[in-house]
């Protein structure tokens, strides 16, 4: 029987709430030997397999050819008040994460998974919809052997900074599947 290949998991995103998740995850995923993360700070994480690179994500022509592997995880993204502007929103939600999938397509990396958003449409009104649904597409036309796009509506669990607005919608829909439960799906 022959040996299987460890592979190389590469994400972006790692100090948010699904990254940092899924950084711990891999890490202990037997399928994977080396988990390469590419952050702006330090994520506090040691482990063997583990490769942390600090980058400045406007200059990724200065790191692009390190974004090698079998598989790239996006899940990086920001709000508009983190960010200060829509225009800077857009830059990590949209820019970013489509330069990296560009090189990672260009590096060869077999396999892109994306963290996106429900009801995210290239041709949404919702300034946030939109954005997202133009990275969807974006990266669906890209030579990868294989995309998944993950639609998640609102993403539960503890963060560095608090969204009230988030939590008021988590409430209300845990409310209505209570009333409704054929809607929890």
């Amino acid at each position: 029987m022959a040996e299987q290949k460890l592979k190389t998991a590469i994400v972006i995103g790692a100090t948010g709430l699904i990254g940092g998740i899924l950084v711990k995850k891999l890490l202990q995923d037997a399928r994977y030997g080396k988990v390469k993360i590419f952050t702006r700070r330090k994520t506090g994480i040691s482990d063997p397999k583990l490769q942390e690179h600090l980058v400045d994500f406007n200059l990724i022509e200065m790191w692009q050819d390190k974004i090698t592997g079998d598989e790239l995880f996006s899940a990086l993204g920001t709000t508009i008040k983190q960010a200060g502007s829509k225009e800077k929103q857009y830059l990590v939600d949209y820019t970013y994460q489509y330069e990296i999938a560009k090189a990672a397509a260009i590096n060869q990396v077999l396999k892109f998974l994306l963290v996106s958003s429900v009801g995210a449409n290239k041709f949404s009104p919702n300034f946030y919809l939109r954005m997202k649904g133009a990275l969807d597409y974006a990266v669906s036309e890209m030579p990868f052997n294989r995309i998944v796009i993950f639609q998640p509506a609102g993403l539960i669990g503890e963060r560095e900074i608090p969204r009230f607005g988030e939590k008021i919608g988590i409430v209300t829909a845990n409310f209505v599947t209570g009333l409704l439960p054929l809607l929890k799906n």
